[in-house]
């Protein structure tokens, strides 16, 4: 039989507790929650209401032999100094997103995890999400001939949830929240390196940190990208939009509605008559024929595995000596983005990168 694994999490609040419940919904996975700690007491009860060891201490945890694997998901700040201290006792790590404060921290990590051999992965889970995968096979496809520029948003009109996202000493704001995971999709999805960055934040309900933001990449291959992050949208624009030589795509939410445009006759050839509209005549942003592009309906993919289990299928591959596929140098390189994104923002100039 193959080997069961044994996961210990450090920090159960929301999102640890969905990684227990993913694996316990998926337990052809090989990976298995034994315990938990977490400094909250009700947390722990918790734990022990589902049959899970509650360890007195994360030393605890952390020197019982029977534990494979560590998922850190505490708050940001002291991911750096948990994710060190699990691989120097001899365990695997997953680490949650952002997988630190700054991409310092992260080399520390990542020379650690070197040194004492054994895996360090981040949950970069939204690789696999329906509405990016959709719109990056029908990219990749060519369907809308070379992309040049894609959008990429989420957005929302109840603010940011209270406690630590709040704050900007555990790591809070929406760009190690959302921002990370909206840069990584893009950055997996073009390895291109990252040239120019230029970001404006805003706080409107809170000081400390931003709670919207406007990020523009450019790419060395020539593509550039706008990522939008907003929690007081009360009209949401699309998820994706992206623009191509031979047509437009566009994903309007995480259902996946959508539709691509594609050009079939360029429809150039223009003619001596004024276009009126409303607003006025026009020559340029005449209407184009119905006939001259072909309409394509977009719908959720059923062949696209989504879940944190393909995280840790890639965590176990990878311990059983296969290639790991959510790397720490990827990590880096969204770490890198992000805070030039921040000086950016802070100085209201653009940064040169060759990220």
């Amino acid at each position: 039989m193959k080997k069961i694994y044994k996961l210990g999490i450090i920090g159960y609040g929301s999102m640890a507790h969905g990684h227990y419940d993913c694996l316990k919904d998926h337990k052809d996975e090989r990976v298995e929650v034994k315990g938990v700690f977490d400094l909250d007491e009700k947390r722990m009860e918790l734990a022990r209401s589902e049959n899970l060891v509650a360890y007195e201490s994360r030393e605890a945890l952390l020197s019982d032999p029977e534990i494979d694997i560590v998922l850190v998901a505490t708050t940001n700040e002291v991911h750096k100094e948990i994710c060190i201290d699990a691989l120097n006792h001899g365990k695997n790590v997953i680490c949650e997103k952002p997988v630190t404060i700054s991409s310092d921290e992260l080399i520390e990590v990542m020379k650690v995890a070197k040194n004492t051999g054994k895996v360090f992965t981040i949950d970069q889970n939204r690789r696999t999400n329906l509405d990016f995968q959709l719109m990056k096979r029908n990219v990749e496809k060519g369907e809308i001939g070379k992309i040049y520029h894609v959008e990429s948003r989420v957005e929302g009109s109840r603010g940011m949830p209270k406690g630590w996202r709040t704050l900007k000493r555990l790591g809070g704001g929406m760009m190690l929240d959302w921002g990370v995971h909206l840069i990584d999709q893009l950055m997996y999805f073009n390895t291109s390196a990252v040239t120019n960055v230029f970001c404006k934040m805003y706080n409107i309900d809170y000081d400390e940190v931003e709670d919207n933001f406007q990020l523009w990449l450019d790419f060395k291959d020539g593509m550039t990208a706008l990522v939008e992050v907003a929690t007081n949208n009360y009209i949401t624009k699309p998820r994706w939009y992206a623009l191509g030589t031979k047509g437009t795509l566009q994903v309007d939410n995480w259902d996946c509605n959508g539709e691509i445009v594609k050009v079939i006759d360029k429809d150039n050839t223009w003619d001596e008559r004024i276009f009126y509209t409303k607003a006025g005549p026009t020559k340029t942003m005449a209407p184009r024929r119905p006939e001259s592009v072909e309409r394509i309906k977009l719908s959720e993919p059923t062949d696209i595995e989504d879940g944190l289990q393909v995280v840790y299928r890639q965590l176990v591959g990878a311990i059983e000596g296969k290639e790991l596929t959510i790397k720490p140098e990827q990590a880096l390189r969204v770490m890198k983005v992000m805070e030039a994104a921040f000086e950016s923002a802070e100085n209201h100039t653009a940064i040169k990168t060759n990220i």
